[in-house]
């Protein structure tokens, strides 16, 4: 199957582009990396009358670390965050995540912004921004607003971004010293959609959680900031603790059924993950005896 027909604007430059989405609303589609787009108009899933191509915006691309606060264009390529020594020191979760994102080829190609904006659920990088604390940076012709990246997914391919408007890039605060990442997906094979993950950032004094955001990915319409974690910070870590932690979390999540997984596997998975993230964090082994998969 092929796309239906469409028109075609390459924008000159991020103005230009506003220019172009104010006018033609949510008949636009905005193409930055294609990976998700594309296929999605070959199956005819969405059929845009004008597709904005922003791809050559010099402007939306590039990593910068300014203070406390890394910057990440939203033209940023995976590979280039993947093979960014400044995210390897200051965000060193993302380093570890975005080499689970598909295959090279879908990496080579694939933006950032494009990834965010699709919001799939079963994509590893909103379960990071949301860990990581990140603000997503949207830009309108009225202007620039921030968005907390929990605030900012909203469903199954649903954000905060409107139609008129572009991701432009988000911020990331850099880890402390004393923080500690974890990040593990299960999928089929690598580079499949995960079937249940997790990435998780915290802050760990003298074998305790202080600060703990544990985000499940793929169980669900978008990422899930666990109130789970809520039981694990500032009390000394047994299993009894670790197994009402688990309680919650099951309460909490709302896996669907399709063909990957049924519901049941899901929440299992996760339940898995958080005894894994748990003991990895703490790099404590014992806690993981009873998270087996």
């Amino acid at each position: 199957m092929k796309a239906a027909a469409f028109a075609y604007a390459r924008a000159t430059s991020v103005v230009n582009a506003l220019e172009l989405l104010g006018t033609h609303g949510d008949k636009a589609k905005v193409l930055s990396g294609g990976q998700s787009l594309m296929p999605a108009m070959n199956l005819r899933l969405t059929s845009p009358e004008l597709i904005v191509d922003i791809g050559e915006l010099a402007e939306l691309r590039g990593i910068a670390v300014t203070g406390s606060i890394v910057r990440i264009g939203a033209l940023t390529r995976h590979v280039d965050v993947l093979k960014s020594p400044e995210i390897a020191a200051n965000a060193p979760l993302l380093t570890e995540a975005i080499a689970h994102v598909a295959h090279p080829a879908v990496r080579n190609r694939g933006t950032i912004g494009g990834n965010l904006a699709h919001a799939d659920p079963a994509s590893e990088l909103p379960a990071c921004m949301v860990a990581l604390n990140a603000t997503i940076v949207v830009r309108g012709q009225a202007g620039e607003r921030r968005v907390a990246a929990e605030e900012f997914f909203k469903g199954i391919y649903a954000t905060d971004l409107s139609a008129q408007e572009l991701l432009v890039g988000v911020e990331l605060p850099v880890a402390s010293t004393n923080s500690s990442y974890f990040f593990h997906e299960f999928a089929r094979r690598q580079g499949d959609y995960a079937i249940a993950g997790l990435a998780a950032q915290a802050i760990v004094e003298k074998d305790i959680f202080t600060k703990l955001r544990l985000v499940f990915f793929a169980v669900g319409d978008r990422p899930l900031l666990a109130r789970a974690a809520t039981k694990l910070i500032n009390v000394s870590l047994t299993p009894e603790v670790l197994a009402a932690a688990m309680i919650v979390l099951g309460e909490e999540l709302d896996p669907q059924d399709d063909h990957q997984a049924s519901a049941s596997m899901r929440r299992h998975l996760a339940k898995v993950l958080l005894a894994r993230g748990a003991s990895a964090l703490l790099c404590r082994p014992d806690l993981n005896a009873g998270g087996r998969a």
